[in-house]
């Protein structure tokens, strides 16, 4: 286990001081140079020394939790839970990182992502509901950790199964040399990406459907925009095997006139847990390249997403429902666990209050006081001006009971004092409700943002990946480094 390096704490208050100077910095340079063409990293020149701690111990959840003989990765922990293939596909971006960080040797990294991908390759698919991981090379949302068998009724999920497809791609591209286990991990990710049937998941067509299980057949929806699942059609218009049409990208992005807003003085396409404007860009470098709907707006996705975190900064601001410690330095709302299920009142109002639940902000987006430090942290690499003095100060003013071995604790709630049966977590007095787990999704989006803002480490080595290349060009995009470097 990691130790706490008592240097941070006070690095954290120096930090917080040395974040004013940086927000000035960064609004200079914005005027000199537009948000979307700069490197991400020179916003904030400083690398604050509580960002690598994170980031280090963030990616020992995946280390020391992972199954090494098929390297499934549980939703959660320390809560007993089955393997999450999304937290999978997050794992599998941890691992070249952590080789350059040097947490992990090399050959160490190999030997996880083959056990992995060899796992993938191998491992029964099917119609039958049970005894198989997955059909038409989509995978379940959730596996056995031991067996890698359907675990449950878990539906057969386009989403997270590109999620862990995008995982794999990294590594692909990363793995670049002659040594056998390399080439090993490039064959193992042509053979699973190229037999992923993405025309067999359009029912109706050309949208691609949410999923699939045995029982029930299609599920009820499709993917249309905007969210996370953008990634979805990316790596569909980029299959050389299953590839949908181009018609795809025009249903996906068939609702974005619906969803564009103003919200806290920002105008931007509109998804309101802060994780849909995360997750696709995890691997994917929107920077300055355009598809037809962003050109005749006139930005980006990178830029778009740097309006949301700064709409979800002065919600906090402005309080409305006047929740605990919300403020300038305290913000992040998005897909979280929560301490229950049910509806009370105490000196902050009366609201209802959730379990798990995709909270947001904006029109009839649900907010019950509940804050996510996956919010702000995986923002690092769109607002850093914004996000680190969030993540400093959470974990200034709330570390003690926030703040463990695999870094920030999934969720907590200042608000919520009340002596009821809870979900998940537990209520500790004079703070509030704060949550048990870590979530595999929400530390995989942490560590690699944080990277994304170091060095732009995934997105540089995701711009050689010619499935990505491929899907973006067919989506439309053009510009910035993917015109240049072709």
């Amino acid at each position: 286990m990691l130790k706490r390096r008592p240097s941070v704490a006070i690095a954290t208050t120096a930090g917080i001081v040395l974040l004013t100077l940086v927000v000035m910095y960064s609004r200079a340079v914005e005027t000199l140079w537009p948000t979307s063409w700069y490197p991400a990293h020179l916003t904030s020149p400083v690398v604050d020394p509580f960002l690598i701690e994170l980031q280090e111990r963030t990616f020992h959840y995946f280390w020391d939790t992972a199954n090494p003989r098929n390297g499934l990765i549980p939703d959660r922990h320390p809560s007993p839970s089955a393997s999450s293939i999304a937290a999978v596909g997050f794992g599998l971006t941890t691992y070249p990182i952590a080789v350059e960080r040097h947490y992990i040797t090399r050959k160490q990294a190999r030997q996880r992502v083959l056990a992995t991908l060899r796992f993938l390759r191998y491992a029964p698919q099917g119609p039958q509901a049970t005894g198989v991981s997955g059909y038409k090379g989509f995978f379940y949302h959730f596996l056995d950790m031991k067996t890698g068998a359907r675990a449950g009724d878990s539906e057969l999920s386009t989403v997270d199964t590109a999620l862990l497809l995008a995982g794999a791609l990294f590594c692909q591209s990363y793995f670049d040399r002659q040594n056998p286990e390399e080439v090993e991990i490039r064959r193992l990710v042509d053979e699973i990406y190229r037999r992923v049937d993405w025309r067999w998941a359009q029912p109706n067509a050309p949208a691609i459907s949410h999923g699939w299980s045995p029982e029930e057949g299609f599920l009820e929806y499709d993917w249309r925009g905007y969210n996370e699942a953008m990634l979805v059609y990316l790596l569909a218009l980029g299959s050389p095997t299953f590839p949908v049409t181009g018609e795809a990208w025009k249903e996906w992005t068939s609702t974005y006139d619906s969803e564009w807003r103003t919200l806290f003085g920002q105008q931007y396409l509109n998804f309101s847990p802060l994780f849909g404007h995360q997750y696709t860009h995890v691997w994917m470098d929107f920077r300055a390249i355009q598809d037809d709907y962003m050109r005749n707006r006139g930005l980006d996705y990178f830029e778009n997403s740097r309006r949301a975190i700064y709409a979800q900064r002065s919600y906090a601001m402005s309080n409305p429902l006047n929740c605990k410690g919300y403020g300038a330095n305290t913000w992040g709302i998005t897909a979280s666990d929560g301490p229950a299920n049910v509806e009370l009142e105490n000196d902050t109002g009366k609201r209802r209050y959730r379990a798990y639940y995709a909270r947001g902000v904006g029109e009839a987006a649900q907010d019950d006081c509940t804050l996510a430090p996956t919010a702000a942290a995986a923002s690092i690499a769109f607002a850093p001006e914004l996000a680190i003095p969030a993540v400093l100060s959470m974990h200034s003013r709330y570390g003690k009971y926030i703040y463990a071995d695999y870094g920030f604790l999934d969720a907590f709630n200042p608000s919520f004092d009340f002596d009821i049966p809870l979900a998940h977590g537990r209520c500790i007095p004079g703070f509030g409700w704060v949550a048990g787990d870590y979530i595999g999704i929400d530390q995989g989006a942490i560590f690699a943002m944080i990277e994304n803002y170091r060095s732009g480490m995934v997105w540089n080595v995701m711009h050689e990946n010619k499935y990505i290349r491929h899907g973006l060009d067919r989506a439309g995009f053009s510009g910035g480094w993917l015109s240049a470097s072709k």
